[in-house]
């Protein structure tokens, strides 16, 4: 299986030097959507056949292996099966929590939090959400989905005016996502978590492969990481629902099972390199 080439010189440059020195690699993933396909619950996602076990083989072939995600750390590996994976980083809460080795490094959650759990349902009968709209509650943030509503993208820009005030409220921020919109804490995002991650491990090139709109302060720390001498390869995990992320990476694979079929080749040119 030959390896995908990126369409940018950047990702090219990133992709050559990733397999002179593999050592020198931090390869990090976006759960849902990337490496778990998008289900309507939450609770019943799991990752695309096969690709833990690639991450385990990937992780005995470069510097470090991660995950950034928007998910509490412990619920992605225990969704995900993550634990397999030797030395894996789990940052949950687009970096608020670490997992790593069985322990979970967390602060306590801003009080805003607590007032979103306690006013969101009421919010959502007073402004007649449609049937199928549903809360998540992710401990650190709520999230309100609408992929089960029968107009589903009407239903959550419906919404929208309703959840921005409570989070300003809240002093909390609104992200939005696929079908998604997650009332969550400021301060903490993706780009800061893959850029504090890469400069405390002194990678020297990282690869970050997402989804979703959550993910795109994490290409854009690829983008600025490059600035500092670090290589860098943003990979778009493709969705049709989100197409823009296309526009700012420098690889494009067709959902999880495109990402698969990118560890596979990319494992199997690491150890090409290597006999």
């Amino acid at each position: 299986m030959s390896l995908p080439q990126p369409s940018t010189d950047t990702g090219r440059t990133a992709l050559e030097a990733l397999l002179e020195k593999p050592s020198g690699l931090l390869a990090a993933f976006d759960f849902d959507g990337t490496l778990a396909p998008v289900v309507e619950d939450p609770e019943a996602s799991a990752p695309y056949p096969g690709i833990v076990e690639q991450l385990t083989d990937l992780a005995s072939l470069v510097g470090n292996v991660a995950v950034v995600t928007g998910r509490p750390a412990a619920t992605a590996v225990r969704l995900g099966g993550l634990e397999r994976v030797p030395g894996i980083t789990v940052l949950g809460h687009y970096g608020a929590e670490r997992w790593v080795d069985g322990r979970l490094l967390a602060a306590d959650p801003p009080p805003g939090v607590s007032l979103v759990r306690q006013e969101l349902p009421g919010l959502l009968e007073r402004t007649g959400a449609p049937e199928g709209t549903w809360i998540e509650d992710k401990g650190r943030s709520l999230a309100v989905h609408t992929r089960r509503a029968a107009e589903p993208e009407a239903a959550l820009a419906m919404l929208i005016p309703h959840l921005s005030e409570l989070a300003e409220r809240a002093d909390l921020q609104l992200e939005p996502g696929r079908l998604v919109m997650e009332i969550r804490p400021s301060g903490v995002d993706k780009g800061e978590a893959l850029t504090a991650l890469v400069t405390e491990r002194q990678a020297d090139t990282v690869l970050f492969a997402g989804d979703d709109l959550g993910d795109l302060p994490a290409f854009e720390a690829v983008a600025q990481l490059r600035e500092r001498g670090v290589s860098g390869l943003s990979v778009c995990v493709h969705s049709s629902e989100v197409a823009v992320l296309s526009e700012v990476t420098d690889l494009l694979v067709e959902g999880p099972a495109g990402l698969s079929e990118l560890l596979g080749s990319l494992i199997g040119a690491i150890r090409a390199q290597r006999s």
